[in-house]
């Protein structure tokens, strides 16, 4: 008797469980309410676990469909991920994260110095031997000739170590930019950073000036062009630069032939060589790169401190020649007191950075400040000649007014020493500027140049400077008609064309009295002349008294003179004040003037400027 397996029990309950996934015993003869809600649902889940396993029970275009997405997302991802990793290959070097200026949003975990994300001294050894190699490379090409290293038969194998190096420096490189991306500091900023230059919204800059890297980066915040009168008007700047001083020819009534202008040419590429390799170093050397090595530390320091302690905020400005300019400014104007709303514009020395130069005298006295660099200096790009120092003093004050909101009678400019050039500049630029100190500045470089170099190079140095370097102060700020204040120092080893104790020998002397002599020719003739020189021939503050008194001067007269003269004539200088007065009247006078236009300070030239000692000019 046969028996068919496939009604027994067991096959009956093996049945239910692959049909309906019903585990209840064979025996249960009740009706599965799950049966008809299980296979529905398992037969609509079937597309979703096909797509999760490869979709292995589609094919045709609807298997096609569910694929694209995933992969799609997967290929997108990928390609993310190796942007990503190009980002920080090629991404900036990130020198410090600030600390959250909101301290609301500063969470527990943040330090209280800025974090150091990598060690600039370590690692801008590679920089330096660039330099090093860059500047002698001259030296070793000429050596390499002479030796016979330059023939084809060595050229080539020199050709080959020099491919293996540059594959060496490739690999450090991409090793280098994989541990920028395992680092989620670093891939947040290049994020922040990318969506920067994307959008300049307030947000993003917002973010991004919580960082400290390679300022070339930085996105430009401000155009030399932006401001509608700028575009409107024709006298403006133009791209090959703003107007300029033009020197006096040397030799007047000399007829500008062809012939003349061919024997000149020699003496004229020499003067630009040596202009464009030895003298411009000399004149600025903050611009060279090995002592801008040097000082990174400080100066990192130096914006910490501006960014951290006094809420400055970083820009980029973009000046007419195509230089960028890194400035730093610090508001003041919502504090309680009154000259915060006021702008102090600083210009460094030749070797001074914001970091660590001449703003903090002012920042100290509660004005708010912005500070710049010059071309070439850390953050900006060019060199500091002329006119790339006044074409990027134009783009500061033009920043100051159209950005910042600052009218220019609410302007002052402070420099320090070769910064005389850009402020006085700038005075003769913006007539309306509120007004102009200058500490330990001078008239002109000629005779500053003629100090440091030989006698038999005379023609060439005058020649060299009046045609590249032509600093000249006094002109310009003969062209101002606003408020002056000069600061001399006493034991100034800078400025001075013998030694720091001769201060007769000061040039801020010669920048006083031909400012004097400008605007007061007839109170400075002859009598008032000799006695304004007695008077700077003093050092210390009691022989100025004495001399004061000794020609007893009457301060209440000399203002009655002078703003009569003023009611009378009105405030545009020249004057002719003291034409029609005795020689002692012009004695008083003069003293009177040369003692409100110029203060001492007792110090040398770098020794920064105390707080107390910045004052406001005197005017009527």
């Amino acid at each position: 008797m046969s028996h068919d397996s496939s009604n027994s029990p067991r096959s009956k309950r093996l049945q239910l469980i692959s049909d309906y996934g019903c585990t209840r015993s064979s025996k249960c003869r009740k009706p599965c309410s799950r049966s008809a809600e299980t296979v529905s649902t398992r037969r609509e889940a079937e597309p979703v676990r096909a797509d999760v396993q490869g979709t292995q029970h589609l094919s045709g275009p609807g298997r096609a469909g569910l694929t694209g997405g995933p992969a799609a997302g997967r290929a997108a991802a990928r390609a993310g991920a190796m942007a990503k990793l190009l980002s920080c290959v090629l991404g900036p070097r990130l020198y410090k994260i600030y600390r959250e200026r909101d301290s609301e949003r500063a969470p527990s975990s943040v330090p209280g110095t800025p974090t150091s994300v990598t060690n600039p001294h370590s690692s801008s050894w590679a920089s330096v031997f660039w330099s090093i190699s860059y500047y002698s490379s001259p030296f070793a090409f000429f050596y390499l000739y002479r030796k016979g290293y330059l023939s084809l038969s060595k050229v080539v194998p020199f050709s080959h170590y020099a491919g293996t190096l540059l594959l060496l420096l490739a690999g450090v490189a991409c090793l280098r930019g994989i541990g920028r991306w395992t680092n989620p500091q670093y891939r947040q900023f290049i994020t922040i950073l990318e969506a920067t230059h994307r959008n300049h919204s307030a947000e993003n800059k917002r973010q991004l000036a919580n960082y400290n890297f390679d300022f070339r980066s930085w996105p430009v915040d401000f155009h030399w062009e932006e401001p509608s009168s700028r575009k409107e008007s024709r006298g403006g700047p133009s791209r090959r630069g703003v107007a300029l001083l033009r020197p006096e020819p040397l030799h007047r009534g000399t007829a500008d032939t062809f012939l003349n202008r061919v024997k000149k040419l020699p003496c004229q590429i020499t003067s630009y060589l040596v202009a464009h390799t030895l003298g411009r170093r000399m004149l600025y050397p903050g611009s060279v790169y090995l002592l801008q090595k040097a000082l990174m530390p400080v100066l990192l320091q130096g914006q910490a401190r501006l960014v951290e302690e006094c809420h400055g905020r970083r820009a980029k400005l973009l000046a007419c020649d195509g230089n960028e300019i890194d400035t730093m400014f610090v508001d003041r104007r919502g504090t309680a007191e009154p000259q915060g709303q006021k702008l102090v514009i600083c210009c460094e020395g030749n070797a001074g950075f914001y970091e660590v130069g001449c703003v903090s005298t002012p920042l100290e006295a509660g004005y708010s400040v912005l500070g710049w660099n010059h071309p070439g200096f850390a953050g900006s790009t060019g060199v500091p000649f002329p006119q790339n120092e006044a074409n990027a003093m134009d783009v500061v004050v033009q920043f100051a007014i159209h950005r910042l909101g600052f009218q220019p009678e609410d302007i002052i400019l402070y420099a320090w020493s070769i910064g005389g050039f850009t402020a006085t500049w700038a005075a003769m630029s913006y007539p309306d500027i509120s007004a102009v100190i200058l500490d330990a500045s001078f008239d002109d470089l000629v005779p500053l140049a003629l100090k440091v170099m030989p006698d038999s190079w005379r023609g060439l140095v005058t020649r060299t400077v009046r045609q590249h370097l032509n600093l000249n102060n006094a002109e310009q700020l003969c062209r101002y008609q606003g408020p002056v204040l000069l600061i001399r120092r006493t034991r100034d080893e800078i400025i001075t064309t013998t030694v720091p104790e001769d201060i007769m020998s000061n040039r801020g002397n010669d920048l006083l009295l031909k400012f004097l002599q400008h605007r007061y020719p007839r109170v400075m003739a002859e009598e008032g002349l000799r006695v304004v020189r007695q008077w700077l021939e003093a050092s210390s503050q009691l022989e100025e008294a004495s001399i004061y008194s000794r020609w007893e001067v009457e301060e209440d007269w000399c203002l009655s003179v002078l703003r009569s003269y003023q009611a009378e004539h009105g405030p545009e200088f020249p004057w002719s004040v003291g034409e029609d007065m005795s020689a002692d009247g012009r004695r008083q006078l003069a003293l009177f003037l040369a003692q409100k236009h110029l203060n001492n300070f007792e110090a040398t030239h770098c020794t920064p400027l105390p707080a107390q000692n910045f004052q406001m000019p005197w005017h009527l």
